[in-house]
């Protein structure tokens, strides 16, 4: 037998409850920022993903050679107006080699969003560990953890990444820069994750849980990473732009992926010797790389805001 609740005539009900998550997705809905830069985001990821459908439709490979697309007495300068743009060459092709530069660009994507996206969760992962243990069980622990958090962050990394990449030579360089890149990113979100720990654990639910007899694992997978999830969520969206943006950067210094592997940073590099004669070389891949950053940027933000709004002012 179900029993109900009547309200005098003329009030109105009661609205349901609604939690912070619930309002959390109604904000970022309202936001038109965030709509585009989300579309951004899934557009860039899909072609990502898509990479070798894209190229097959195409016609081109990313290493293929098409010398009849560039003239040879030019220096190798692509034929026809812009970068040599045509039917069979829908973003025109690369000076001197002939490769197609939507099939690099694609490729391009798929390299170095899988470098930044492996790396941050990586830095997510271990960051998010690092920074409940230190939070939750203080003491030596804390300490510990607290000092190389510091030491990792002292040490010049961009030179010591470069060190790393010039040294090592017959390994998979996606897996050599995947563990570099998160080898230096995670004690930032050690320390966020830290700070937010502390704040957490002497909360009333989580004294109830210690004394009703749960052990430190259930307390900080049922009470403690909950609470944090908010800020690792905006934290994480943050990190994939600078993750993305230091793929880019090792690659333009000649340490990243090797040739014929396209890489968007590597596709700058190389057409820095051609921005006078062929514009789109440049233009195309850094337009790619701003795009994907600032989209990551905003929606990071918008997620900060919206899911952590005291640590955007912490």
């Amino acid at each position: 037998m179900t029993t109900s609740v009547k309200t005098p005539a003329g009030t109105p009900a009661a609205a349901p409850g609604r939690g912070p998550w619930r309002l959390a997705r109604a904000e970022l809905r309202r936001r038109t920022s965030v709509r585009i830069s989300l579309g951004v985001v899934v557009l860039f990821l899909l072609m990502a993903a898509g990479a070798p459908l894209l190229s097959a439709l195409c016609g081109w490979a990313p290493d293929a050679f098409d010398k009849s697309a560039i003239d040879p007495y030019l220096g190798g300068r692509p034929l026809g107006p812009l970068g040599g743009i045509s039917a069979d060459h829908w973003l025109g092709v690369e000076p001197v080699t002939g490769r197609d530069l939507f099939s690099r660009v694609v490729h391009g994507a798929q390299v170095s969003l899988l470098i930044a996206l492996t790396a941050t969760a990586v830095v997510v992962v271990a960051g998010t560990a690092a920074g409940i243990a230190a939070g939750y069980f203080g003491g030596r622990t804390d300490t510990v953890l607290s000092r190389l958090m510091d030491l990792t962050m002292s040490f010049p990394s961009l030179i010591f990444m470069i060190a790393m990449m010039s040294v090592a030579k017959d390994v998979n360089r996606i897996l050599l820069m995947t563990a570099v890149i998160g080898l230096f990113g995670w004690p930032g979100i050690a320390r966020v994750v830290r700070g937010q720990t502390l704040s957490l654990k002497h909360r009333e639910y989580v004294d109830a849980a210690r004394v009703g007899g749960s052990g430190p694992w259930r307390i900080l997978t049922r009470d403690i990473l909950p609470g944090v999830a908010g800020p690792v969520i905006a934290y994480t969206t943050l990190v994939v732009p600078g993750m993305i943006a230091t793929e880019a950067a090792l690659s333009y210094l000649g340490v990243g992926v090797r040739p014929p592997t396209p890489s968007w940073g590597q596709m700058i590099a190389e057409s820095v010797s051609f921005y006078d004669t062929d514009p789109m070389y440049f233009v195309i891949p850094s337009a790619c790389l701003f795009l994907t950053v600032l989209a990551f940027t905003l929606l990071g933000d918008a997620l900060r805001d919206v899911l952590d709004p005291r640590g955007s002012r912490t």
